[in-house]
C-alpha cells in the first residue's frame, strides 16, 4: 500500500552530488567497519530527533548541487550561530516532538496503534512552542530590515521552514479529549479512550466497573457467612471468576458452592450468582473493547485526513533539527563556513579530518592546507611512508568538500570550494571471494568506474592503484592513470603513492603538483609529523615503519643489508665478517627507479 504517499518529487541526478558504492564505503559516510561510531555521520550527528537523524542521514549520502540551496542552509546555521541561547532553546523544544513520519506512515498503512496517535499528539502539543522559539529568531534577524539586499531566492530558510510546520490546534484537541496519556500497544486491550469521550462506550465501562464493585462485596460477603479469612474471588482467562479456598479451610464451604478444580493448594468454586455477574462483566468488556476498536478506526481515519500538511509539519522539523545539529557542531569544534561557488578551486586553509578531530584522545589533530585549482594544479601527487597520514589527508579533503554541499560549515580556518559533481576513491586493497575477483581486479574495477564517468567537475581521490601487481606492472598502470585524469578529464585530483617516480609528472605537466608527509629521523627512528608540505618524498621509510611495527632486529638487520644491495647494486659492498661463513643470497637488483620520460 502507498496511501501515506501524499505527493511524489521527481529529483534529477543533476541535483545531487553521486556518491557510489565504493566511494560511501572508503570515505565511511555513515558506518565505519560496520557500526556508525567512527563514521562522518557520528561526528555531524547531535540531532535530538528520529527524522532529524534520517534527514541528516540522507543529506549525507546526497549532498547538493544547488548554490542557492547550499546558501539558505548556510545562512540559517551562521543565524543560529549569532544567537546561541535560540538555537539551545529550538534544539530543547525539538526533543518532545516524536517519531510523526513513522507514525503516520504505520496509521496509513493500516499496521498503526494507538500510541502513534499519542505520538502525533504529543507532536502537536509541542509544535506551538517550537514555532515560537522560531519566530524569536525571525524576529531578532529582522529580515525585511537588514536583508534589503538579498534577492527573493535567498529568502531565509527559517520563514521556510516556520510556514511549512503547521499547528493544527483542531486535530491536537481531537486527540487530546480523545486518548489517554498511556496507551496499551495492543488495539484488543481497550484502554484507548478518556472517560467522558463516547457515552456508549461510558456505559459499558460504568457496568463492567460496577459488576467488578460487586465482586469485591461479594468477597466480603462470602468471608462474612463461611469465616473463611483467605477466602477469594479470582480471575483467569481459562475458568473466568471463582471462589478460591486453602485446603485446610475446605470443612468450611458451603453445600451451595460448586467444585470446579483442585489445584496444590486448595480447590475452586463457583455459584449460579457469581456466574451470572461474571456473564454481565465480561460481556460488557468485550463489547467496549469491540468499540474502542472501532472508534480507534474511526479516529485513525480523521487524522489522516491532514496527512499532507502533517507529513509536510515533519519534514521541516527534521530540516530544523538537522541545521540546529550542524550549527551546534559547528559551534562546539570551531567550523568556517566556506565559500561556494561553480569554479574549479579547491582551496582550504587548515583543514581538519571531521572525523579523527573530535576522537583523538592522545594527541591534536595536524591541520594542513589544500590547493587545487583545475588548471593551474589540478594533480596533486601525495608520496610519504606509511602512517604517516597520506590516506587521512586526502579522505579528509574528500569529506570537507561532501560536507560544504550538504550546506554544513566545515573543519577548517577557511575554505573556497568550486561545486562538484561527483566524488570518487579508489582506496585500500580488498578481494571480492564471492564474486571471485582478486584484489588486483576489483582495484581495476573501480579504476575503471573512475576514468570512464569522472568529469572535470569531479573529486578524484586515489589511495595507492597498482599495488596488487608486479612493480612494474603497477607503476606502469599508475602512471597512465595519473596521466589520463590530468590530460583527459582534468578532474580534481588528490593520488596518494608509494611509487616515488611518480613524481617526475610535475616536471612533464604543469598542472601537477607533489606534496609529501613531513617526518623527522631521529636515531635510526623516524617521527610523524602529520604536516603536508611541498615536494615528493625521498624515502620510504619502510624499515622504520616495519622496526615501530614490531618486527624482530634480525629481520630488520637483514633487510637492510638487502636494501643496501638493491640501491647500490653494482658497488663493491663487502658482506660483514660475521656473516661470511654463509653464503647470502641477494635478490638480483631491478633498477628501482624508472624513467619513463
Amino acid at each position: 500500500k502507498i496511501d501515506h504517499l501524499s505527493s511524489l518529487k521527481c529529483d534529477a541526478p543533476s541535483d545531487y552530488v553521486l556518491l557510489d558504492a565504493a566511494t560511501q564505503n572508503n570515505l565511511e559516510l555513515v558506518e565505519s567497519r560496520g557500526t556508525r561510531d567512527m563514521s562522518l555521520l557520528a561526528a555531524l550527528d547531535r540531532t535530538v530527533t528520529p527524522m532529524g537523524a534520517r534527514k541528516l542521514r540522507s543529506w549525507i549520502l546526497q549532498p547538493l548541487r544547488d548554490l542557492n540551496e547550499l546558501g539558505c542552509r548556510q545562512q540559517m546555521i551562521a543565524d543560529l550561530l549569532q544567537e546561541p541561547d535560540l538555537l539551545s532553546s529550538i534544539r530543547e523544544e525539538s526533543k518532545s516532538i516524536r517519531d510523526v513520519e513513522r507514525a503516520v506512515g504505520r496509521l496509513s498503512q493500516a499496521s498503526g496503534n494507538a500510541r502513534d496517535l499519542v505520538a502525533l499528539k504529543v507532536s502537536l502539543e509541542q509544535i506551538p512552542r517550537l514555532k515560537a522559539e522560531i519566530q524569536k529568531l525571525l524576529d531578532r534577524l529582522a529580515f525585511g530590515a537588514n536583508r534589503a539586499n538579498e534577492t527573493d531566492e535567498m529568502e531565509l530558510l527559517a520563514q521556510r521552514l516556520q510556514n511549512e510546520i503547521k499547528e493544527m490546534p483542531a486535530l491536537a484537541e481531537k486527540l487530546t479529549k480523545a486518548l489517554v496519556d498511556d496507551c496499551p500497544l495492543a488495539l484488543k486491550e481497550g484502554g484507548i479512550f478518556r472517560d467522558g469521550y463516547n457515552a456508549s462506550l461510558d456505559q459499558l465501562r460504568n457496568a463492567s466497573r460496577d459488576g467488578k464493585n460487586w465482586i469485591n462485596l461479594l468477597q466480603e460477603r462470602e468471608i462474612a457467612a463461611t469465616g473463611i479469612k483467605s477466602l477469594k474471588v479470582r480471575y483467569n482467562s481459562v475458568f473466568g471468576y471463582f471462589i478460591e479456598v486453602t485446603k485446610s479451610n475446605l470443612d468450611s464451604v458451603p453445600q451451595h458452592y460448586t467444585r470446579k478444580q483442585t489445584t496444590v493448594g486448595g480447590e475452586r468454586f463457583i455459584t449460579p450468582e457469581l456466574k451470572e455477574m461474571e456473564s454481565k462483566i465480561l460481556g460488557a468488556d468485550e463489547r467496549a473493547r469491540n468499540l474502542e476498536y472501532e472508534l480507534f478506526q474511526k479516529l485513525r481515519e480523521e487524522t489522516l485526513r491532514d496527512l499532507g500538511p502533517i507529513q509536510r509539519t515533519a519534514d521541516a522539523i527534521a530540516i530544523v533539527d538537522v541545521i540546529c545539529s550542524l550549527a551546534e557542531t559547528a559551534r562546539l569544534f570551531n567550523y568556517c563556513r566556506p565559500t561556494l561557488n561553480e569554479s574549479l578551486l579547491l582551496a582550504m586553509k587548515d583543514g581538519r579530518h571531521p572525523v579523527l578531530d573530535q576522537n583523538l584522545a592522545e594527541e591534536k589533530f595536524v591541520p594542513n592546507d589544500t590547493m587545487l585549482d583545475g588548471e593551474n594544479v589540478r594533480l596533486a601527487i601525495v608520496t610519504g611512508p606509511n602512517m604517516a597520514g597520506k590516506s587521512t589527508y586526502i579522505r579528509q579533503v574528500a569529506l570537507i568538500v561532501l560536507m560544504a554541499q550538504i550546506g554544513s560549515f566545515v573543519p577548517a580556518a577557511n575554505a573556497e570550494i568550486g561545486l562538484v559533481d561527483r566524488i570518487f576513491t579508489r582506496v585500500g586493497a580488498n578481494d571480492d571471494l564471492a564474486r571471485g575477483q582478486s584484489t588486483f581486479m576489483v582495484e581495476m574495477n573501480e579504476t575503471s568506474n573512475i576514468v570512464n564517468n569522472a568529469t572535470d567537475r569531479s573529486l578524484v581521490i586515489l589511495d595507492e592503484i597498482g599495488r596488487g601487481t608486479s612493480t612494474f606492472d603497477g607503476l606502469s598502470i599508475a602512471w597512465s592513470v595519473a596521466e589520463f585524469l590530468h590530460d583527459k578529464i582534468k578532474a580534481r585530483t588528490l593520488f596518494a603513492t608509494h611509487y616515488h617516480e611518480l613524481t617526475k609528472l610535475a616536471v612533464e605537466r604543469k598542472g601537477v603538483c607533489n606534496l609529501n608527509v613531513a617526518v623527522r629521523e631521529w636515531n635510526e627512528q623516524i617521527i610523524f609529523l602529520r604536516k603536508i608540505i611541498p615536494g615528493g618524498a625521498d624515502k620510504s621509510y619502510g624499515i622504520q615503519v616495519a622496526r615501530l611495527a614490531g618486527l624482530p632486529k634480525e629481520i630488520l638487520d637483514r633487510a637492510k643489508e638487502i636494501l643496501a644491495h638493491l640501491e647500490n647494486p653494482n658497488g663493491a659492498t663487502e658482506q660483514p665478517k660475521t656473516r661470511r661463513k654463509r653464503s647470502i643470497s641477494m635478490p638480483k637488483a631491478e633498477k628501482p627507479q624508472l624513467d619513463l620520460l
